[in-house]
C-alpha cells in the first residue's frame, strides 16, 4: 500500500499551546496517596513526594497539571486541605466511594507541581458548593496579602501567592453521577456569576466553563449552546470530554474512534462561532479538552468499590487499566486528531497521570514503571510544540458503521519553534499491510533525518508491567530524504516518530 503525502511550509493550522500536553491528578484511586505521594519510600524527598516517578514526569515535560479533580471536586471542601495535617479532617468521597484523609491539599500539591516542573489548573467546586468558596480559594490562592484568606495562606506557610492563572468552573455539571448536577440553564447561571466575581478579583486569570463530559450525552450539543450563551463574554475556554474502549475487541472499529474525537471538537467549534456571531463578539473562546483517554480495561475490577461494597477505603486501586499495544496506537491517533485542531482546542488533559488511567504507574513501596501509552505522550510533548501543518494526505481507507473513509494512515506534523526541526507522528492502522510513505516537503531546506523512533511488531495485547517494559520504541530504519521527498515504510499496527532537520 502506498500513501502521497504533502506538507507545504505555507500550508499551517496554528501555533499549537503547550498546555494541549497537559495531564490530570485527582483525589482518586492511588493518583495521589502511593502515587505522587508516598512517605517512606524508597525514591521520597522530605515532603514524601516520590521522586521515581517525578523524574518520569519530567521527562514527558508536562505543561500543566489539573487538580484536584474530576468529579471529586464536586463535593470537595477546599479549607479541607489546609493548616496542620493532624487537624485536618477525614471526609467520605462520594464521588468514588472512598474516604479522603485530606494528607495532601493545596499547599502540599503546589510544592509537587513546581518539583515535576508543572503548572497547577485548579477547579473551583460549584456543585455542592458555589461562587463565596470560589472567590476565597482564588484570593487564598493568588492575593499577595493584607486580606483574611491571603493572610491565612502566610500563616500556613506560604508567603508569596502562586499566581495560578488557569481556573475551571466545576467539572462535569451535566453529568447525573455529579455531586450537585445542573441544568445547562442552571449551570450557566451560576458559572457566569462566578467567573463574574472572580474577574473582579483578577480580569487577568484564564477561566474554563463546562461543556459536555461527552457526546454521547442526551443533551449534547445544547449543553454548550446554553452555556455558552450564558458565560461567553466571561470565559476563555469551555472543556469537553471524551474516552476511548474496544469492549468489543474490533481494532479496526477501534482505532478509527478518533474520527468521533474529530466530529466532537467539529460540532463545538461550530457552536463557539454561531455564539460568537449571535452575540456579535470580538471575544474568542477555545476548547479546554482537559479529560481525554483510554478507559475500559479496569471497569469490571472497580464495581465492588463503586458500589459501596466495599466499604469507605482510603485510596484503592481504582481506575488502574493496564494499557496494551492496541492502546498505544489509539494515545497516538487521538494526539494527531488534537495536533489537527490546535486551532480551536488550545489545552488537553491527559486523565490521569499517574496509576489512574495513567501512562505511569507505580507499585507501593516498589518501582515506578511506564506503561506502553507513555511514549507517544512523550515524543508529543517533546517534539509536537510549535505550528502544526496541515497535510494533504492521499491513502487507502476503510469504514466502520459510525465513521466513513478512515484512512489508513493517520499523521500530523509540526515545526518546531525550538530548533526549527520538522517531526511527523505517524500511526498505520492497517492489520497487515505495510504503507510505503511517499512525503513531499515543499517549502522546506530539511535535509536529513535527525531522530526516528517506531513502535511495531507486538501483540496487540502486549503490556508492560514493572518488571519489563516490554512495548517500547526503537530506532526506526530506512527513512531518508532525497531531493526533498521523506520515504520511510511504515509497518502494519505501528507508532512511529520522524523528525527531519536542515
Amino acid at each position: 500500500m502506498r500513501a502521497n503525502v504533502t506538507a507545504h511550509k505555507d500550508y499551517v493550522i496554528a501555533k499549537i499551546d503547550p498546555r494541549l500536553y497537559g495531564s490530570f491528578i485527582e483525589h482518586l484511586g492511588r493518583a495521589v496517596y502511593s502515587g505522587i505521594y508516598e512517605p517512606g519510600h524508597a525514591t521520597a524527598d522530605e515532603h514524601g513526594f516520590r521522586q521515581d516517578v517525578i523524574e518520569l514526569i519530567k521527562d514527558i515535560d508536562v505543561p500543566v497539571t489539573r487538580y484536584p479533580g474530576g468529579n471529586f471536586v464536586s463535593a470537595y471542601n477546599w479549607e479541607d486541605g489546609i493548616g496542620p495535617k493532624e487537624d485536618r479532617p477525614t471526609r467520605l468521597d462520594l464521588a468514588w466511594h472512598t474516604s479522603e484523609s485530606n494528607e495532601i491539599g493545596i499547599h502540599e500539591f503546589a510544592e509537587w507541581a513546581e518539583q515535576a516542573g508543572t503548572e497547577m489548573m485548579l477547579a473551583v467546586n460549584l456543585g455542592s458548593r458555589g461562587l463565596d468558596e470560589a472567590r476565597a480559594f482564588l484570593e487564598y490562592v493568588n492575593h499577595p496579602g493584607g486580606s483574611y484568606w491571603s493572610d491565612l495562606r502566610k500563616k500556613n506557610g506560604r508567603e508569596e501567592p502562586w499566581d495560578v492563572k488557569l481556573w475551571c468552573l466545576g467539572n462535569e455539571m451535566d453529568g447525573p453521577w455529579q455531586i450537585g448536577q445542573k441544568t445547562a440553564a442552571e449551570y450557566g447561571r451560576v458559572a457566569f456569576e462566578t467567573a463574574k466575581a472572580m474577574r473582579a478579583f483578577d480580569k487577568n486569570i484564564e477561566l474554563v466553563v463546562c461543556g459536555s463530559s461527552s457526546p454521547k450525552m442526551a443533551t449534547y450539543p445544547e449543553w454548550e449552546s446554553t452555556v455558552l450563551d450564558y458565560t461567553y463574554e466571561t470565559v476563555d475556554y469551555i472543556s469537553l470530554h471524551m474516552y476511548f474502549d474496544d469492549h468489543e475487541k474490533n481494532t479496526a472499529n477501534y482505532l478509527a474512534k478518533a474520527s468521533l474525537l474529530d466530529n466532537y471538537i467539529d460540532t463545538i467549534a461550530a457552536v463557539i462561532k454561531t455564539t460568537k456571531a449571535k452575540k456579535r463578539s470580538n471575544h474568542d473562546v477555545y476548547i479546554s479538552f482537559d479529560e481525554w483517554n483510554v478507559w475500559y480495561h479496569s471497569n469490571e475490577q472497580d464495581k465492588k468499590i463503586l458500589g459501596g461494597n466495599d466499604g469507605w477505603p482510603h485510596a484503592p486501586a481504582l481506575l488502574e487499566d493496564i494499557y496494551d499495544f492496541a492502546d498505544t496506537l489509539q494515545v497516538g491517533c487521538i494526539l494527531n486528531s488534537f495536533i489537527r485542531h490546535s486551532d480551536v482546542v488550545k489545552i488537553g488533559c491527559l486523565a490521569q497521570l499517574v496509576n489512574v488511567i495513567a501512562p505511569i504507574m507505580t507499585v507501593k513501596g516498589g518501582p515506578a514503571w511506564r506503561q506502553s501509552t507513555y511514549y507517544p505522550y512523550l515524543y508529543a510533548s517533546q517534539y509536537g510544540r510549535g505550528t502544526a501543518l496541515n497535510l494533504a494526505v492521499q491513502c487507502e481507507s476503510y469504514s466502520t458503521d459510525f465513521a466513513k473513509d478512515v484512512p489508513y494512515l493517520d499523521v500530523s506534523a509540526v515545526e518546531s519553534d525550538k530548533d526549527g526541526g520538522l517531526t511527523f507522528f505517524i500511526v498505520n492502522r492497517h492489520p497487515d499491510e505495510s504503507i510505503e510513505l511517499d512525503l513531499s516537503l515543499q517549502g522546506f531546506t530539511h535535509q536529513k533525518v535527525i531522530m526516528d523512533k517506531v513502535m511495531s511488531g507486538h501483540a496487540l495485547d502486549a503490556k508492560n508491567g514493572p518488571d519489563a517494559e516490554q512495548v517500547a520504541p526503537k530506532d526506526g530504519q530506512g527513512a531518508s530524504v532525497t531531493q526533498q521527498k521523506l520515504t520511510a515504510s511504515i509497518a502494519p499496527m505501528s507508532y512511529r516518530m520522524i523528525r527531519l532537520g536542515v
